[in-house]
């Protein structure tokens, strides 16, 4: 069981609230994901869940019972950091175990949970290894597995692919969250990356500020963001806003309209622009156009076959039924 409710939780440095009262329910099994930009509390979330921070106030329940005051080693959960934190010097057989030796956990038993986490994250073949001779990748799945062995209620993730290189991250992000349906065990992933977040989640708490912006599935943040900074923040390449008499029109202080939902035409449109940089991926380009009229820049995601250069004069229109509209406090209309 892994089911962690945080109720009226506050943490404080000194006289700094950096997380203000805080709801919130994690359901056993489920892939939580915290994403927020550089220094919105997520990692220190994350560290008051583990007890490696002192909750200031509230209440932090593990499977309905008070873990706020238990420490990190009762709580029967299982953090895997940034860094790999593995011992240079041991073989990969021993980093693994080592949490269990520590346990008294017998030998036999250990062997057995080795051979299963090693089976689960492809490292059969690298147990007599040190870490010297393993890529960043095989590094942190043997941080991975040396979480796995504990078999915790939950694991906590705290930006665990930020070291890897783009290709790798690709691929590790690909294996946690096949982990996950094997293992069917609670995850609380923190990364600044939303596309981490969209691509791994059951859930996304997007925070800024240490306040909870929203909390939803990755595609209901996609479809319905309550306010400009989640709909700013969630998609890749991020929402155009316009404000204005444009926005007037749709009864809005600003209206947000993703790159994927605006068309591109060189003959007719609601907004006249002129194409600046086009990043061409292959089977879609994102195009930057600087728009007329004040509006500035927006970026439209066409096919990557569309033929369109630099300082071209183009038209945009947005897909009516797809326009978000906001108040003039940020909030959702």
């Amino acid at each position: 069981m892994g089911k962690i409710s945080l109720k009226q939780v506050v943490k404080k440095f000194g006289e700094v609230e950096v997380i203000p009262p805080l709801d919130l329910e994690i359901e056993d099994g489920e892939f939580v994901v915290f994403v927020g930009p550089s220094g919105c509390g997520k990692s220190t979330l994350l560290r008051l869940i583990a007890g490696l921070e002192d909750v200031s106030d509230g209440r932090i329940e593990i499977d309905g019972k008070d873990a706020t005051d238990l420490a990190p080693a009762e709580r029967r959960l299982a953090m895997v950091f940034q860094s790999y934190a593995l011992y240079p010097h041991m073989t990969v057989r021993k980093n693994i175990a080592f949490p269990l030796k520590m346990a008294g956990v017998d030998h036999a038993e250990q062997e057995r949970r080795i051979a299963s986490a090693a089976k689960a994250l492809n490292l059969t073949d690298y147990l007599d290894r040190r870490p010297g001779q393993l890529s960043g990748g095989q590094r942190q799945r043997v941080a991975i597995g040396r979480a796995i062995v504990r078999e915790p209620a939950a694991f906590l993730f705290d930006e665990p692919l930020s070291n890897l290189d783009a290709a790798l991250r690709v691929g590790m992000r690909l294996e946690i969250t096949e982990l996950h349906h094997r293992l069917a065990t609670t995850m609380i992933y923190v990364t600044h990356d939303q596309v981490e977040a969209m691509t791994m989640a059951d859930k996304i708490v997007v925070l800024r500020a240490g306040v909870v912006e929203q909390v939803g599935s990755p595609l209901e943040l996609y479809r319905t963001p309550q306010n400009l900074f989640v709909a700013g923040f969630i998609g890749s390449p991020k929402m155009n806003f316009v404000t204005g008499k444009d926005a007037a029109a749709h009864d809005a202080h600003t209206i947000g309209v993703r790159p994927e939902h605006v068309k591109l035409s060189k003959d007719t449109g609601h907004w006249a622009g002129t194409v600046g940089v086009s990043e061409h991926l292959g089977s879609d380009t994102f195009v930057h156009v600087e728009t007329e009229g004040g509006l500035g820049l927006m970026t439209v995601r066409v096919d990557g076959e569309m033929d369109v250069h630099h300082g071209d004069r183009v038209f945009l229109t947005p897909e009516e039924d797809k326009i978000h509209r906001f108040d003039e406090k940020g909030q959702r209309l």
